[in-house]
């Protein structure tokens, strides 16, 4: 059976603080988040944007977090205000919130993996 693995890196920039983090990260500051996404499947589909079975999801509809806020991404917000409560605003937290996202906008049967780093030597991957 045929497998494609389609690979998009992305960055925003938002500030957050780690609530009732007891140290520097418990105070507003801000980071360019680096994102990293896989998505697999072993068929292809059609997307929003072509009506043609030839992708497996669209990379368009992969970055959506890398728009501004205002457009519905993350770019230049306060991700403690933008988050629902349910996720804490740490690296792993903000990888889920990814992948849960987009996860909703991609083709039943697109397995995904995403990859949020807040400096370039630590990052956190979360697949379900």
């Amino acid at each position: 059976m045929p497998k494609w693995k389609l690979t998009t890196e992305f960055t925003f920039d938002s500030a957050h603080y780690i609530k009732d983090y007891d140290g520097p990260c418990g105070r507003m500051h801000g980071h360019t988040y680096k994102v990293h996404i896989e998505a697999t499947s072993s068929q292809l589909h059609s997307s929003e944007y072509c009506p043609h079975s030839v992708m497996v999801a669209d990379f368009k509809t992969l970055r959506w977090a890398k728009q501004d806020v205002t457009k519905g991404g993350l770019d230049h917000c306060i991700l403690n205000e933008v988050l629902p409560p349910e996720y804490e605003t740490t690296a792993e937290m903000i990888a889920k919130y990814i992948y849960d996202q987009t996860k909703k906008q991609v083709p039943v049967g697109v397995q995904l993996k995403v990859r949020v780093s807040e400096t370039p030597n630590s990052w956190v991957e979360y697949e379900d």
